[in-house]
């Protein structure tokens, strides 16, 4: 198998040195992350695990023994490998980017200095938008980071015109605000001073529903709560990220934002989520799952109704 692995300016790895042209020999266990020889079947996925640094090495490697691969991951482990010839840098650009002109790597724009753009003239990474000076942008002229939409100075926001961080409505001056116009934060209506409010003009932060009865928490009580944290790590969503590595011919065929993205976000049926979200539950230890059953007016059969999950 022909791969690529990457070294230090003194052509080390992990403190061993290798040459050029020679052929090495690992004895004894061989286990991927611990021992053996390590390398990645594309040049762009060795950069997860060393700096895109020009000063580096990277070389053509062929693994001519017992391969072990773990899917879902990038890397390889072989008990015998070859390095076969030395890349030049123009040659690694080549390899990491699509597009043109791009002096980062993992770009299929054009005239990209930051990393994996899929936009033009970004200076940022992962924008997918053009002109940002930001990163992780699918937006366009945003100087803030993470945002899918335009002109926001602030990060994270799927809006337009923002000035704060992670809101996905529009012109909110405060964060986390899925509303308009609101100058405090995390509100899902419109023209708030205050926070964490539902509703329109309010200067206060009220209580909230849980389970649709009323209850005397408000929603910072919520999302500052440790049930709120259980659930939030948890694997609850409806959808789940396929690596391009993991996708089949048809899902390739169907999704060719894969080229770009390196993968796409697959939608789970009610039965795969529920399976999965069950999965958790059980893995749960006893003390957690009282925390989760102590949120207010908590009722185990619209928890099952919105999670799939059957906590007796």
């Amino acid at each position: 198998m022909k791969g690529y692995k990457v070294f230090d300016p003194d052509w080390t790895c992990r403190g061993f040195r290798y040459e050029v042209g020679k052929t090495y020999e690992h004895k004894g266990e061989l286990e991927l992350c611990r021992s053996g020889f390590h390398f990645c079947k594309k040049a762009i996925d060795c950069f997860k695990y060393y700096e895109f640094n020009p000063n580096n090495k990277v070389a053509e490697v062929v693994a001519l023994g017992r391969i072990i691969e773990i899917e879902g991951d990038t890397k390889c482990v072989t008990d015998k490998i070859k390095i076969e010839r030395e890349l030049s840098w123009h040659e690694v650009l080549d390899l990491v980017n699509t597009g043109h002109a791009n002096t980062g790597f993992g770009n299929s724009g054009y005239y990209n200095g930051g990393n994996y753009n899929s936009g033009h003239g970004n200076s940022g990474n992962y924008n997918c938008g053009h002109g940002n000076s930001g990163s992780h942008n699918s937006g366009n002229w945003n100087s803030g980071s993470h945002n899918s939409g335009n002109w926001n100075s602030g990060y994270s926001n799927s809006g337009d015109w923002n000035s704060g961080n992670y809101n996905s409505g529009v012109a909110n001056s405060g964060n986390y605000n899925s509303g308009n116009w609101n100058s405090g934060h995390n509100n899902s209506g419109d023209f708030n001073l205050g926070n964490y409010n539902s509703g329109c003009f309010c200067t206060q932060t009220h209580t909230v529903k849980f389970f649709d009865k009323d209850s005397d928490w408000t929603l910072k009580d919520w999302r500052t709560s440790e049930a709120y944290r259980l659930l939030y790590f948890s694997p609850l969503a409806p959808v789940t990220w396929i690596d391009d590595s993991d996708m089949t011919k048809v899902e390739k065929a169907k999704h060719q934002e894969y080229k770009t993205t390196g993968g796409y976000l697959k939608r789970l049926t009610p039965k795969e989520r529920a399976e999965v979200a069950q999965k958790w539950w059980d893995s749960l230890d006893g003390e957690e799952k009282q925390i989760i059953k102590n949120i207010p007016n908590f009722d185990p059969i619209k928890f099952k109704q919105i999670t799939g999950i059957e906590v007796d």
